[in-house]
């Protein structure tokens, strides 16, 4: 904010003034929410304005602070959001993920089939919003629980469960891409550490987890999609390698812009010589999925026959359920721009420092409250990431450490969602359960999940600070 700097400005109220502002406004927002139903996009635009006006911010710059966040943060989440789902878009509707679904269990075995489709969960979750995937894969789980064991749990718990990680700690999903926005983290490491931490993740969360609520409960295979002699085929869907060729292609880009920016760091190459520059810029996350997209179009797309107009319309499809994500998470981060015009942020951190509590516990244990409080993780990760940013940024971190708190507030954010988070239902109601049964199955899964990614970010962070 240019305006703090040429005016001066310092709120009226004190650190613990400004502190317990930010408390009400939290509060508030989760009051608005939950208690009057009201949009998140509304409540946070809403509480933003109550916050700078309660703070003492200068009449002529509230309007100007709370533009700015809003477009600084869509500028950085609408592209890999809304590429990232159109790419998702293009492996659905090809019949591609059902293809690596069938390859991923004939290569493992039917006794291997849950862990199977699993670690195919684990490849559709990397570009699909957990939503959407979820109900890809769901008449993939039934028909294969129909021809095995006609126990979903067995099979739709390790998916789910898969899902959630991908949504949750990997990028281009809105909740990390926002929260490095905020904390200024390196989006490229943010989404390998996000990658070496998923499989660990849901091998206890969902596998072995899965496995457990498989024995304890039997529930037989539902019509809801039908019987599978019912089920119609893509006709020419692509091959698996096809599918996978087109989920690792942005990692392995993405890893080419890292691995110079380290190489460049060493000395090793000039980082000023046109071909590094160059290459660089095709490994930056955005340009990375519009290549993986473009790739997509062709191959799965004019490759296998189907028309400009098709290929349209199943893009344009796509972008409209990412709208309200983008917007809220502006939004969030128009929040996050009133919290550090303020200096609700720097008190935060003050009081931290004061207090001796290590940046990363507090930012796992923020994300766990608003996660608990509101129910979507991906509001109480960007809103933690909001809270905990101006310390992030003073603290002088390096870029791995911040994407470990990147990652511990991504933990924080998914632990033990109950009634007031969408996926609860979602999960619940696929898969057959009832509500007592949905919380002693999926609501442990995600308290797991969130623990055990914390537990090995936190052994990544202590390795990082002895080096």
């Amino acid at each position: 904010m240019d305006w703090i700097e040429e005016t001066g400005w310092s709120s009226w109220l004190g650190g613990g003034g400004l502190i317990g502002l930010a408390l009400v406004a939290v509060a508030l927002l989760l009051f608005l929410v939950i208690r009057f139903k009201l949009h998140a996009f509304l409540a946070l635009i809403l509480v933003s304005l109550l916050t700078a006006i309660t703070a003492g911010v200068p009449a002529q710059h509230i309007v100007p602070t709370l533009v700015d966040s809003f477009g600084g943060t869509v500028g950085g989440v609408a592209l890999l959001v809304a590429i990232g789902a159109m790419l998702g878009a293009l492996v659905e509707a090809s019949g591609g993920a059902r293809a690596l679904a069938e390859a991923m269990i004939r290569l493992f075995g039917e006794r291997r089939a849950p862990f199977a489709l699993g670690v195919t969960a684990l490849f559709i979750g990397f570009p699909i919003f957990m939503d959407a995937a979820f109900v890809l894969m769901i008449p993939i789980v039934y028909a294969i629980a129909r021809r095995l064991t006609n126990n979903v749990l067995a099979f739709g718990f390790p998916v789910a469960a898969a899902l959630s990680v991908m949504h949750v700690y990997v990028p281009p999903h809105p909740g990390p891409v926002a929260a490095s926005e905020f904390v200024q983290a390196d989006i490229g490491i943010v989404m390998i550490l996000g990658l070496l931490l998923a499989f660990p993740t849901w091998f206890v969360s969902g596998h072995l987890w899965g496995k457990h609520v498989a024995r304890k409960y039997n529930l037989p295979v539902r019509d809801l999609f039908g019987t599978a002699d019912e089920a119609a085929d893509v006709e020419h869907p692509p091959a698996p390698w096809q599918v996978i060729f087109v989920l690792v292609l942005p990692l392995l880009l993405i890893l080419l812009n890292t691995g110079l920016n380290t190489l460049a760091t060493s000395g090793v190459v000039d980082a000023e010589a046109g071909w590094v520059q160059a290459l660089r810029m095709i490994g930056e996350t955005p340009i990375a999925l519009l290549i993986t997209a473009l790739v997509t179009i062709v191959m799965f797309g004019f490759r296998r026959g189907r028309s400009g107009t098709a290929i349209e319309a199943t893009l344009e499809k796509a972008l409209g359920p990412v709208c309200s994500v983008i917007l809220i998470t502006g939004a969030g981060g128009m929040f996050g721009g009133v919290l550090r015009a303020t200096g609700i942020g720097d008190a935060i951190e003050s009081s931290l420092a004061a207090a001796g509590i290590p940046l990363i516990i507090a930012a796992y244990a923020i994300a766990l409250a608003m996660r608990l409080a509101q129910g979507s993780a991906t509001v109480a990760l960007t809103t933690a990431a909001a809270l905990i940013a101006p310390a992030v940024l003073a603290s002088g971190a390096g870029s791995l450490e911040v994407a470990c708190i990147v990652m511990a507030m991504a933990a924080g954010s998914v632990f033990a969602g109950h009634v007031n988070d969408s996926g609860f239902w979602l999960v619940g109601r696929l898969l057959g359960m009832d509500v007592k049964t949905t919380l002693k199955t999926w609501t442990v899964q995600q308290a797991i999940e969130s623990v055990v990614a914390f537990v090995l970010v936190l052994v990544v962070y202590g390795i990082v600070q002895l080096i």
